[in-house]
Order: structure tokens, then C-alpha cells, then sequence
């Protein structure tokens, strides 16, 4: 009996180390993400509008490999649309064809949750891609902004990529300032917009918009290379090559709350 009991504190040594990891991957794997994406398929003169396949794709993928549990949602709900020019070839990346190839992750697309459905206690973290679309209908929407603010208050992350950070413009903190002033952030630049010839698709310059509401803006010295910037928990990727940082960026900060 001495000699077994000697054993004793090593084997609950070694049960509660497999207890703590189990716990912690356990914990990984219900942390659960919101995905904020666009309803605005058109502007007037028809030019089509959507959300960037690449912005969806890739941190949708990111996540879902990590076991994090993903809910989709919109303004209007239902089927999301995608800017029809991200998926022509020169546009398609990787995770973009793996999307068109993928039945069950369209169909996640095409029924999205109605944003006004959605509360922030209910995620540990939330995401937005970009795309013009979001210009147009997510930065004065109310559900949005107070949608943000409360992933704020609770101190949990919010991450944006390319013109996703248009949805931060009347997102202010409880003091009444606005969340992205004194703050490092970057987004489509001003140049991006002017080399791609975009700047009559959207109802206001991004780099412009950010640096009017006292953002410290700051962006990749190449056009369109991946750059992503963290400022506490604001998380937020210059381009669709900034897909791919921006939700590493996220999946640090989750890791780590």
C-alpha cells in the first residue's frame, strides 16, 4: 500500500493537466463568432454591389478550422450578395474557389440570420468583410453601431477588413466619442480606390472617412498588399489580401481571452 500511495499525487498530477487541457480545447471549440455581411446588392444606375468573396471566404474557412461555431447575418436577412466582379478569374483566390465549390457554405450565405436578430452576449467576437456594399448600408444602421458598441463595452473583439471599417463611422464609445479616434486603424486606401477606378461607387472615401473621425491611419507601402493593424481589440485589414491577416489578428485575440 506504501508503495502505491506513492503514486498517488502523480496520478492527480496527471489527471488534472488532461482535465485543464481538455477544458481549454473544449473552451476553443464553442467559442462562437458573428459575421456581419451586407444586404446592398445594387446602386441605382444597376452597378451591381456585394460583399468581396475573398473577405468572406477566407476568415469563414479560418474559423471554421479552429472549431469555431460561425452565425451569418445581414440587415435585410436571407441571401447575402456578392460582388459579381470577385469572382471572375483574375479575383479568385483559394479560399474563393473552395467557397463556389462548396454547397453547404453557400447555402450558410444564401440564409443568412436578420441582423436585428443577433445580440452581442451571445458571441465572443464579431466580424465584418468588406466589399462596397457595406458602404451603402451598414454605417448608419442603428442595429449595427449599437451592435458594435456593445462588442466594445463587453471587451470583446471587432475586426474589419477593406471597406468593412465604413461601418465604424457613427460607432462612438460610452464617453460619446467616436470608437476609432486616437485610435491605429487603416482600410481601402484613398489610392486603391482612385488606381481601381471605384471612387464613383462609393458614397465617401474610407481613408478619409477614418481620419475625419480622429483615426490614426496607417496602410501598406504597396498597394493592395496584405496589412492589418490591432489597436486594443479593434482589428482592422487594409485590402482583400488583408482577409487572411485580419482574422490571424482575431484568432490571437480570442485565444487570449
Amino acid at each position: 500500500m506504501k508503495m502505491k500511495s506513492r503514486y498517488v499525487p502523480i496520478l492527480l498530477a496527471l489527471i488534472s493537466v488532461l482535465v485543464l487541457q481538455t477544458a481549454t480545447a473544449f473552451g476553443q471549440k464553442n467559442k462562437k463568432v458573428l459575421i456581419v455581411v451586407t444586404s446592398f446588392s445594387a446602386m441605382k444606375d444597376g452597378t451591381p454591389m456585394g460583399l468581396w468573396l475573398e473577405e468572406f471566404a477566407t476568415p469563414y474557412y479560418e474559423l471554421k478550422e479552429k472549431g469555431i461555431e460561425l452565425v451569418i447575418a445581414s440587415p435585410a436577412g436571407g441571401k447575402a450578395p456578392i460582388d459579381p466582379k470577385s469572382t471572375t478569374p483574375d479575383y479568385l483566390t483559394a479560399s474563393a474557389r473552395k467557397f463556389l465549390g462548396d454547397a453547404a457554405a453557400q447555402s450558410v450565405l444564401n440564409n443568412t440570420v436578420k441582423l436585428s436578430a443577433v445580440n452581442a452576449k451571445d458571441f465572443d467576437a464579431v466580424f465584418y468583410p468588406g466589399g462596397h456594399g457595406p458602404m451603402w448600408d451598414l454605417p448608419d444602421n442603428a442595429k449595427s453601431i449599437t451592435l458594435i458598441e456593445a462588442f466594445v463595452e463587453q471587451q470583446k473583439p471587432v475586426a474589419f477588413v477593406c471597406h468593412a471599417p465604413a461601418v465604424l463611422k457613427n460607432v462612438k464609445t460610452k464617453s460619446g466619442a467616436y470608437l476609432v479616434n486616437g485610435k491605429t486603424v487603416t482600410g481601402y486606401s484613398n489610392k486603391e480606390e482612385q488606381d481601381g477606378q471605384t471612387v464613383n461607387v462609393t458614397p465617401f472615401l474610407l481613408e478619409d472617412m477614418l481620419k475625419e473621425r480622429g483615426g490614426k491611419f496607417v496602410k501598406s507601402e504597396t498597394p493592395w498588399g496584405p496589412f492589418a493593424v490591432q489597436d486594443g481589440l479593434l482589428i482592422t485589414g487594409q485590402n482583400p489580401a488583408s482577409a487572411a491577416p485580419t482574422v490571424q489578428k482575431l484568432l490571437t485575440a480570442l485565444s487570449a481571452k
